[in-house]
């Protein structure tokens, strides 16, 4: 065999080996493609088992050269499940993407989603897949406003949980969150499906809401980035506790009771919910037309 020859053999052998790393950590998203009126994008990552998808939900008026504020609406669901309604066809149904001006997303995840990343299983990072792989997606190819002052979040239930947390544990990250019914006074895991997620006692702990408050109630700033509904749900009392805490921190936050709207995506709630942090009244970040 010539020296050539052995070389192409080695440099072969060597490409084999590096593959399955490569392989490994590789992000496969796909172009966007037409879902019943919403941008499709499917998924592949480190970060979440199997394929996952990541809709998007454009203004009527959508136009290329304005930025618009991202608002991430976060499923309660695994997967594509829609036993508490869809928020994205909520949100279109009522129109809200077109009175607030605003780019809709809605990922899936693989798992029941917490908004964690699992201690050991590399395939439940809840939290990495939407900072590091839905975010990035999204600003890279939708308009939208750059940093925090343009990401918006809101869920419920455990999506609700997911909106507080996600934001208390990246304040630089999200500008404001809304939560309807959700258990935010959760003190350790197991409860709703939330044991395989956080996988540990001290793993939930660094997700816990009540602990998230107490650490970073100076770092929120004097504007009201959160915002609790529904008094008269499953999660009153926890919800009473979540607004007491914010109440002792001099966290300022909306509070809206609200009607006795049920446990689900399509009870009237969500107006409101996106009003609060992305209303009319709120200050607007200056300079949102794209420079050619």
């Amino acid at each position: 065999m010539t020296a050539r020859k052995i070389l192409i053999v080695i440099i072969l052998l060597l490409t084999q080996l590096r593959c399955p790393a490569e392989d490994k950590n590789r992000i496969e998203i796909s172009a966007p493609v037409d879902d019943g009126g919403f941008q499709l994008h499917t998924v592949r990552s480190p970060y979440q088992a199997g394929t996952t998808k990541i809709r998007v939900l454009l203004p009527d008026a959508f136009d290329k050269s304005q930025r618009y504020r991202v608002l991430y609406v976060l499923p309660v669901e695994a997967l594509d499940g829609q036993r508490w309604g869809n928020g994205l066809k909520t949100i279109r149904k009522a129109g809200l993407h077109n009175r607030h001006k605003l780019v809709c997303v809605a990922p899936t995840f693989s798992h029941l989603p917490w908004y964690a990343d699992h201690p050991s299983d590399p395939m439940i990072r809840q939290e990495s897949y939407l900072t590091r792989v839905v975010l990035p997606l999204v600003e890279k190819n939708y308009p939208a406003i750059p940093g925090r002052a343009g990401r918006l979040l809101v869920g419920f239930s455990k999506s609700g949980w997911g909106a507080f947390t996600l934001l208390l544990r990246n304040q630089e990250v999200f500008a404001a969150a809304a939560a309807f019914d959700a258990p935010l006074a959760l003190d350790r895991p197991g409860p709703y499906g939330s044991g395989p997620i956080f996988g540990s006692r001290e793993n939930f702990e660094k997700y816990r809401v009540e602990s998230l408050l107490k650490k970073n109630a100076g770092r929120l700033g004097s504007s009201k980035r959160l915002a609790l509904l529904g008094h008269f749900v499953n999660f009153r009392k926890q919800h009473e506790k979540a607004r007491s805490w914010m109440n002792s921190l001099k966290i300022q936050h909306h509070w809206h009771k609200g009607q006795r709207w049920k446990h689900s995506w399509e009870s009237g709630w969500l107006p409101r919910a996106i009003e609060l942090i992305a209303g009319d009244d709120k200050v607007q970040p200056k300079g949102n037309q794209l420079r050619e």
